[in-house]
């Protein structure tokens, strides 16, 4: 598999990459301000990354505004909590 010289995961597009943003914002608890807020289109590898940098991704923001991030991390705290069983 090729790797990027940044050393960040490569998602092969745009929405990949949003997809796992949304999916990080709701499996991680961050603190505050950190974690990643938006994707972007590599130079060095013309593939996506995550970036904790710059303005919040549209899509992030709307599915934060909906509450969907919230009921996602609810959802995969019982799922956690139900594998422990």
């Amino acid at each position: 598999m090729k790797k990027c010289i940044t050393h960040k995961k490569m998602y092969a597009t745009q929405t990949l990459a949003e997809d796992a943003l949304i999916d990080a914002r709701a499996r991680f608890h961050y603190r505050g301000q950190q974690g990643p807020v938006a994707v972007y289109k590599c130079d060095e590898c013309g593939q996506y990354h995550l970036t904790s940098q710059g303005d919040m991704n549209a899509r992030l923001s709307q599915d934060i505004a909906a509450g969907k991030i919230d009921l996602q991390k609810e959802a995969n705290h019982w799922l956690d909590k139900m594998k422990k069983r």
